[in-house]
């Protein structure tokens, strides 16, 4: 089986899905990145093994996009899923694309020296762009394009090579409070994509959620640590909380310098000069280094207007044979809006971000 990265991807709910896993004994991941994990672990059940012949790695994960919790699931959980896939696609496998080599950048260092300036720079243009506010009825839609790891050892020769997704659009619609929703997801999901409804929305993620907390940076953050548990360092998980709003949620305007801002107080957050998105434009990027997987998550944003242009995942220590400088993750924003049904796509006159 090939495991797949959120981050968060980087970065979504199945009600379905939720009731057959079994409940984790210590989450360690941000729930956004956990829904993406299961989205994609259903499209692997999917997929028939047509990457090159080895076994898998487990590596720890840092949010929903990746890697422990799919070897962490019990059999049962596995085939239960298995039974939701092919309820679900009675009529054969997704015939997924061949994933291709990660690939390999130079690392560069981060430093705090422009940090307070490139954070209050990247708050106040979020606060000068106008931002749609959804309202009744309507729907929050981010269309994006996406590449997550998969990682497999050769048994016989004892060399590992990690493979990524070759790059895929990827759209989601999501509700304000967070109870409806839809992914479409070609290659990787069923044809004409999932549901995303759910009774239970994971409130952080939602829309509705961020429109009530403080403004306050100090009191944002705090509200943030507050949703995050267990043993793995509290410090990225909030890092990444944040990352998975940016990524796929839209902010509201009130909120917006602050939630940045909040960032930006939490140690071990850095500058990295020049970062690629994942549609190759260089950009500067707020980073921070996982203290347990030794991969940097970078938010890239473009060094003039201060825009969000997407996220980066950069091995930066060698972890379970993924060496340094590999590119876990990319991702690239391209249209985020404000539409009124769900699987309606932005057209002349609607909002957009």
């Amino acid at each position: 089986m090939i495991r797949n990265s959120r981050r968060r991807t980087e970065p979504l709910d199945h009600a379905e899905l939720a009731r057959l896993l079994p409940a984790p004994a210590d989450p360690q991941l941000a729930a956004s990145r956990q829904d993406l994990l299961e989205e994609h672990l259903m499209s692997e059940i999917h997929r028939p093994d047509h990457a090159p012949a080895a076994s898998p790695v487990r590596r720890p994960l840092r949010r929903p996009l990746r890697r422990t919790v799919l070897f962490a699931a019990p059999v049962a959980a596995a085939a239960a899923l298995a039974v939701v896939v092919s309820m679900s696609n009675p009529a054969g496998t997704i015939a997924s694309p061949r994933p291709v080599k990660a690939p390999v950048v130079q690392i560069e260092e981060g430093s705090t020296v422009q940090l307070a300036s490139t954070v209050h720079a990247i708050a106040a243009a979020a606060t000068a762009r106008t931002t749609p506010q959804p309202g009744p009825g309507q729907f929050i839609y981010i269309k994006s394009q996406v590449s997550f790891m998969s990682t497999r050892n050769n048994a016989d020769t004892g060399e590992s090579v990690t493979w990524v997704q070759p790059l895929h659009d990827r759209e989601v619609w999501k509700s304000p409070d967070g109870t409806k929703g839809w992914l479409d997801e070609p290659g990787y999901q069923d044809k004409g994509g999932i549901t995303l409804d759910t009774n239970e929305p994971r409130k952080q993620l939602s829309y509705t959620w961020l429109a009530a907390q403080p403004a306050d940076p100090d009191a944002f953050l705090k509200s943030v640590y507050s949703t995050v548990s267990g043993n793995r360092d509290h410090d990225q998980q909030a890092f990444n909380e944040i990352g998975s709003i940016i990524r796929e949620q839209l902010v509201p305007s009130g909120l917006a310098a602050s939630l940045y801002e909040a960032a930006g107080k939490i140690p071990g957050v850095v500058v990295v000069e020049h970062a690629q998105d994942a549609s190759g434009r260089d950009g500067i990027a707020l980073a921070r280094l996982d203290p347990q997987t030794g991969e940097r998550s970078e938010w890239i944003f473009d060094r003039d207007s201060h825009q969000y242009l997407g996220s980066r995942g950069v091995q930066v220590r060698e972890f379970n044979g993924v060496k340094p400088g590999t590119v876990v993750e990319r991702t690239t924003i391209l249209t985020r809006a404000v539409v009124d049904a769900k699987n309606q796509r932005p057209g002349t006159g609607q909002a957009t971000a």
